[in-house]
């Protein structure tokens, strides 16, 4: 199935990022890339099951290349080296960037689920705004994931910390 979207390898998590066009999907792709991620596909994202997962890779025309607004069509593997570029990766998460949004989610206690290929993704809605540092927020966001399927995470511990508080008073 092509899927329109780029999707990231950050520190082992397949991000899919998603949203619409001029949302700065690309933008925050190479920038993740030159923090030592590495770009999967840019825009045409071949998606395919396999076992319980999904797993992508770039569309052959496209291959390493991503098209940034105002530069056109850049390389990774000429500007970062071979390993800014990964053939394939697994999608652990969807990165839904929307623009103006205003309402999403302040605790992270629960994240929302979004289904593709029948398979249920992790997914988190990120209110693009301009200037804001997108690309922290999605390696962040790859880490928190690492970091649930360890335990609890972050957002679970710090509830646990209020209820003990709240009956201890």
């Amino acid at each position: 199935m092509r899927f329109h979207g780029v999707l990231v390898e950050v520190g082992g998590v397949g991000v899919l990022l998603v949203g619409p066009s001029g949302a700065g999907k690309s933008e925050c792709a190479l920038d993740l890339v030159a923090r030592g991620h590495r770009l999967v596909a840019d825009d045409a994202v071949e998606l395919e099951r396999e076992g319980d997962g999904i797993v992508g890779r770039a569309a052959e025309a496209v291959g390493s290349c991503i098209e940034i607004r105002g530069l056109g069509i850049l390389d990774v593997v000429e500007l970062y080296g071979a390993a800014a570029f990964a053939a394939r990766a697994p999608v652990d998460l969807l990165c839904r960037i929307e623009p103006g949004r205003r309402d999403f989610d302040r605790t992270g206690l629960e994240r929302e689920r979004e289904e593709l290929l029948g398979v249920p993704l992790q997914r988190v809605v990120l209110p693009a705004t301009p200037g804001a540092p997108l690309a922290t927020i999605v390696d962040a966001a790859a880490r928190d994931l690492r970091a649930r399927r360890r335990g609890p995470g972050a957002a679970a511990r710090f509830d646990a910390r209020l209820q003990q508080l709240a009956r201890r008073s």
